[in-house]
């Protein structure tokens, strides 16, 4: 019994030293990503017709703000990203702090004016909404057509949204009404595809990386071995 004591305290000390080195490491912003690849029963959507396609989220040409929801409502600062291709149509794009179906933030590509907008749709109608900077001239060269692949890119620091399309800062506008929210796609009067949509933040669970408390389970199981 005393021997099995004494070589237990080296491995209690062991773990306990493990222990805090995992809890002292610095917390890292988490990413969800979402490629399409398979089927994905966490979009949830608000109205419109959507489909997987050949590994691509695919909205056929509708009505008016049609778009697609997925997250957490309580998702704060992050940074929103994806592949959006206007297929046929003329407008489409990204959507952030979504409060509800009908509360949410648009990040969109205009082809026939060459541009990029950002509103905010409010509890009404699908199209009940506010500009916040319906003329953002394109910056970089950008040209937009269809059939093309942009990479559309918003970063949400508390009031502060910048906007950027195919790594190319757009725009900067602030506004404050919502503070938190879900993300999705969307497309007005368009036929439009979504892929690779990503979100990184701080109060974002990381489905990316190995599991911290697995690496703690693996870690003891080896001190325990040796």
């Amino acid at each position: 019994m005393e021997m099995t004591m004494r070589l237990l305290k080296p491995m209690a000390l062991g773990f306990i030293v493990l222990l805090g080195m995992m809890l002292s490491l610095p917390t890292f912003a988490g990413t969800q990503l979402w490629d399409f690849e398979e089927k994905h029963d966490d979009w949830e959507v608000a109205n419109g017709n959507w489909a997987i396609k050949d590994g691509i989220y695919q909205l056929d040409k509708g009505g008016k703000a049609e778009h697609s929801l997925v997250g957490e409502e309580d998702w704060d600062d992050y940074t929103v990203e994806a592949k959006v291709r206007l297929d046929e149509g003329n407008w489409a794009g990204v959507v952030f702090r979504a409060q509800s179906e009908m509360e949410y933030y648009i990040y969109y590509m205009n082809i026939p004016n060459n541009k990029s907008e950002l509103w905010k749709h409010s509890k009404g109608a699908w199209d009940t909404r506010v500009a916040l900077n319906s003329n953002i001239g394109a910056a970089g060269k950008l040209k937009i057509e269809n059939e093309e692949w942009y990479d559309v890119k918003v970063i949400v620091e508390g009031d502060t949204f910048k906007l950027h399309v195919n790594g190319e800062l757009q725009g900067e506008q602030t506004d404050g009404d919502y503070k938190t929210g879900m993300i999705g796609v969307w497309g007005w009067e368009t036929g439009a595809s979504f892929d690779d949509v990503m979100i990184t933040g701080d109060n974002v669970v990381d489905t990316l990386a190995v599991d911290p408390n697995q690496k703690l389970a693996t870690m003891w199981g080896r001190l325990k071995g040796q």
